[in-house]
């Protein structure tokens, strides 16, 4: 089955909001062996969203649309819908049922407005699919054998009704396609550099099986994509390559999937009982976030310092006074008393500790913008290594925080 994605909205050509839903979707599509052949973004105009259609259905078997879905003036897609498929609105029950509750639920009082209640009026031929996140309800229609499928623009919406509805309905509608895909994760090496080590491994591949790098700030992400009509084979043969890559660059290998580095760190601290704590410079609290955005991680993280100022590093890491004037504030010195002051400060058994040159400005000839220490004290020992991650601050901020995760990943599983 082939599928092409339409993103409606004005905000999004205009790089207002940066079109998520697409890649959410595409990415669940191909993983119940449905190809996007095109994404498509548009505005909110009736032209546009008729053009795309007619373009849609004479190359896709199954057409998805997010957007305009909304209750406002300038939410067209539903009237644009309704006249594409020659028919007229008419109140779903069960829709405006599930609003009321919303409503209800919600506080928002116990009577629905008028330009809510107007949500529940649907095209009669098509299939109104209830929306447990919102007022918005997804349409499915069908017609020549084409299914086409209109869903709310807002993100967590769209993907609850696709997660609880949409993709089990589609599932059921392929046969004999199998699309099975394994994303390994890597840090500590770049794009080009990880190329060169796995071009031979690369290179004998079988023809159903390719490979796709996607870097990121502090990653790449290396997919595994396999296509065929048995999917049984075709995990057996992810799997056997997946072994094979393993071999070749354990060290750089930390997750998989939808893995993320701080859930990763978080479960081994778990494993081992233990706690961590954190003295940030140059990263502002950055690492700090990504270990807290872990759901259950007050089990294992106790706290940390911002000491952005060298008089923080003084008085509360208890950096001394010789080792800032003789080594700097970004130096193998300076960071290793970071890690040891709030490891003891926090009464921890690890530690992260990074201070660096984020920019634009500060750097030197001795030490460029993009020059990031960073120190991990352990139970036992302490370990450091300096980074040049580049010019960018927001980059340099983002590679740091995953850098420093990293090196405490690795000092965890010794």
């Amino acid at each position: 089955m082939k599928s092409i994605i339409i993103s409606i909205g004005d905000e999004l050509l205009i790089g207002q909001v940066v079109n998520t839903n697409a890649s959410w979707l595409a990415n669940e599509l191909n993983a119940i062996g449905i190809s996007v052949l095109r994404i498509m973004t548009i505005g909110d105009s009736k032209e546009e969203i008729v053009k795309s259609l007619q373009l849609s259905e004479t190359e896709a078997d199954i057409i998805l649309i997010t957007g305009g879905l909304g209750p406002t003036k300038d939410d067209i897609t539903k009237r644009t819908l309704t006249e594409y498929f020659d028919t007229h609105l008419v109140i779903n029950k069960e829709v405006l049922k599930q609003i009321e509750a919303l409503f209800a639920l919600r506080g928002w009082g116990k009577a629905v407005t008028e330009i809510n209640r107007k949500q529940a009026e649907v095209p009669a031929n098509c299939l109104a699919i209830n929306n447990p996140c919102g007022t918005a309800p997804a349409m499915w229609f069908e017609k020549n054998d084409k299914v086409y499928i209109s869903l709310p623009g807002v993100p967590f919406e769209m993907e609850a009704i696709m997660e609880k509805e949409i993709l089990p309905m589609l599932s059921k509608r392929i046969s004999g396609n199998f699309i099975c895909q394994k994303t390994i994760l890597t840090q500590g090496v770049g794009e080009s550099f990880l190329s060169e080590i796995i071009s031979d491994w690369e290179d004998q591949l079988p023809a159903m099986l390719s490979l796709a790098y996607l870097p990121q700030p502090g990653m790449v992400r290396l997919r595994l994509t396999a296509k065929g009509s048995d999917e049984t084979a075709l995990k057996s043969l992810l799997e056997a390559e997946l072994r094979k890559l393993q071999q070749i660059i354990p060290q750089y290998i930390w997750g998989y999937d939808h893995d993320t580095l701080e859930a990763v760190v978080g479960k081994l601290l778990l494993q081992k009982h233990a706690t961590l704590a954190t003295a940030e410079s140059c990263t502002g609290g950055y690492v700090s976030h990504l270990i807290t955005s872990v759901a259950g991680s007050s089990a294992y993280f106790m706290g940390g310092v911002i000491s952005y100022d060298n008089r923080v590093k003084l008085a509360q890491l208890k950096v001394s006074p010789e080792t800032l004037l003789k080594y700097g504030a970004v130096s193998k010195e300076t960071v290793e008393e970071m890690a040891k002051g709030v490891q003891q400060l926090m009464k921890t058994d690890y530690a992260i500790a990074v201070s660096g040159i984020a920019g634009p400005d500060g750097g030197t000839v001795n030490k460029p913008i993009g020059t990031i220490w960073i120190a991990i004290a352990t139970p036992n020992n302490i370990v450091s290594k300096c980074f040049l991650h580049g010019e960018h601050r927001g980059r340099n901020i983002r590679k740091a925080a995953l850098s420093a995760l990293n090196m405490l990943r690795e000092e965890l599983i010794c």
